[in-house]
């Protein structure tokens, strides 16, 4: 009887001593199941960082090209401006002539607005000068042609490359019409004409009479920056500096005070370079 009994008390007590091995099992799971978690967690940052690396090395290479190729174009670009600052010496003295050009239309416009005062001038002074002539008096003045007639013809005629006879027509301009407003004019198409044979000090000369007798004449400008070419052109490079510095301090905002700082600016570019060195003193 008193076994009997003890039977479902053995069997309670042996259920309650089984509990603890199921606790620790159920546990063991947990932890396990953690592990793995974390296992795949730390496969899948692998895997992101892996792609990641993947595409930063993309992106290095690639910007190692694109530095390849901007390091190229600088080469270019370096190249183009060497090879145009070699060539704006000639350019410059292109667009001198072109300039010239339009100053010599705004001339010819001028000496038409005067043709009619010059005209009723001369012959004014012809009329009053006929009392006084004899027989064997020198006609010579009164043979001059008009000074509009004989100042487009040695325009024209310079313009043609005619330079030798330019020059005796700008030559008996001034000698007949040395006071009139085309003056200057006329003895600055002298220094020009010297200038292109190749003339320099004959140029820097019919230049500084410009400057000298003209000098509110609307080529003193002019004039002075093609005395600073000559004087380059004769080697004589600091007297060249000097009259191209002075013309910028006397016209700043002309057209020639512009080419003067950019011949200057050559000067100086040719100067310091390496490739230049040897020139430049």
């Amino acid at each position: 009887m008193k076994t009997t009994r003890l039977l479902p008390l053995l069997a309670l007590l042996g259920l309650w001593s089984a509990l603890p091995a199921f606790g620790v099992s159920k546990e063991m799971v947990q932890l396990q199941t953690q592990v793995q978690a974390l296992q795949d967690q730390m496969a899948r940052m692998q895997q992101s960082f892996d792609e990641r690396m993947g595409v930063m090395k993309n992106l290095i290479e690639q910007t190692t090209d694109n530095m390849n190729k901007v390091t190229g174009a600088v080469n270019q670009l370096q190249k183009t401006l060497s090879q145009q600052n070699s060539d704006i010496g000639g350019k410059v003295d292109q667009v001198s002539t072109q300039v010239q050009a339009l100053h010599d239309s705004l001339d010819e416009l001028r000496a038409r607005l005067n043709k009619l005062n010059t005209q009723l001038d001369q012959f004014t002074a012809q009329q009053q000068n006929l009392p006084a002539q004899t027989p064997g008096a020198n006609p010579a003045a009164t043979q001059a042609p008009p000074p509009d007639v004989l100042y487009n013809n040695g325009l024209r005629d310079y313009n043609s490359g005619k330079y030798d006879i330019a020059s005796q027509e700008f030559g008996d301009y001034l000698k007949y019409y040395p006071s009139t407003d085309l003056a200057g004019n006329a003895q600055f198409y002298l220094g020009e004409i010297s200038y292109r044979q190749g003339n320099f000090q004959g140029a820097i000369q019919a230049y500084d009479t410009v400057l000298q007798q003209y000098p509110g004449g609307n080529k003193a400008a002019a004039a002075q920056l093609k005395k600073g070419f000559a004087l380059l052109e004769l080697g004589q490079r600091d007297a060249g500096v000097r009259e191209l510095n002075s013309l910028i301090a006397r016209y700043p905002r002309s057209v020639e005070a512009t080419q003067a700082r950019e011949r200057l600016r050559q000067l100086t570019s040719h100067k310091t370079s390496p490739s230049h060195r040897s020139t430049a003193q």
